[in-house]
């Protein structure tokens, strides 16, 4: 396996793990996320690949199959009224198919973020869970994450 960054040719492979994560959002909550859609067309993902601002790795097999994905976003409040001026890297989303997890390919494509973010001169990552993942979120926790903060709703 390797881990690198998404070039235009892994868009399919990316596309098909996007429709995985999708259909475990909508599975755990139709009433936010709908059944049969694309969190991103072919343009725009094509442009994340292409933005240094928004790196996106992959872990691919020795065939160029991705197994898995990260993406990942900069973000830092310059002047900010309240919040300090720190450098983030924010993980947007991560994925790993479904077929070959329990292969630490999700531990390899955080660990390989952590790694990148360092030498990028980041103070933390951070990343969202939505509560309808609770294997995600017991991932997370066995990478070491913790809570920085937790949205809330009520249902009107």
């Amino acid at each position: 396996m390797n881990i690198r960054r998404a070039k235009a040719t892994d868009k399919d492979g990316i596309n098909r793990l996007l429709k995985q994560v999708l259909t475990v959002h909508h599975n755990g909550r139709p009433d936010l996320f709908k059944g049969n859609a694309k969190k991103y067309n072919d343009e725009q993902l094509l442009a994340i690949i292409a933005d240094g601002n928004r790196p996106i790795f992959v872990a691919a097999d020795q065939n160029e199959n991705i197994l898995g994905y990260a993406f990942c976003v900069f973000q830092q409040h310059i002047d900010d009224n309240i919040l300090t001026d720190i450098k983030t890297l924010y993980i947007d989303d991560l994925c790993v198919d479904e077929t070959v997890r329990g292969k630490h390919i999700g531990s390899s494509l955080y660990h390989h973020v952590l790694d990148f973010a360092k030498a990028a001169g980041c103070y933390n990552v951070t990343l969202n869970v939505w509560s309808l993942n609770e294997s995600a979120q017991k991932f997370y926790e066995a990478m070491g994450l913790k809570p920085q903060k937790i949205g809330m709703e009520t249902i009107l």
